[in-house]
């Protein structure tokens, strides 16, 4: 099953100051033949946040050198690239009632995009409600 990584999970395992770059490392390292995915979404937000000054005060990079990491690491892993075509109006996707605030909104539409593509969701986040997303199991969204 392909892995829709997670900002957060795609973030700590591209930098190793994250506090959570070990974690995600000894997930990744574990999974070694894991197939993988990102999305407008996990990659757009990692070139956002990773070049935001208030990020780090070690790792400092432009935007046009957190492509290049995100391309080198595509380049030596099995990737695919899923493009955003759901909505959250869709409701053979997604339960609009089980959705029950704004911080929701993104994690949940990783994990329906995840779910569409059979694939999971591999997050840190233990808070995100997969039955706001209709077919999602179990098996779509792992916790690491």
């Amino acid at each position: 099953m392909r892995a829709l990584l997670d900002l957060n999970v795609l973030i700590a395992l591209l930098d190793a100051d994250h506090v959570f770059h070990q974690r995600a490392h000894s997930w990744w390292a574990t999974n070694a033949g894991q197939r993988w995915a990102s999305c407008p979404l996990t990659e757009n937000g990692l070139v956002r946040i990773m070049c935001h000054p208030g990020y780090s005060q070690s790792l400092r990079l432009a935007p046009s050198q957190l492509i290049r990491l995100l391309q080198d690491f595509v380049a030596q892993s099995d990737h695919e690239f899923w493009p955003d075509n759901l909505s959250l109006r869709d409701t053979a996707h997604f339960m609009a009632d089980r959705i029950h605030g704004g911080r929701q909104v993104t994690d949940i539409y990783l994990l329906g995009l995840a779910t569409s593509h059979q694939g999971r969701l591999v997050t840190f986040d233990e808070s995100i409600p997969i039955t706001a997303v209709s077919r999602a199991k179990s098996r779509n969204l792992l916790v690491i």
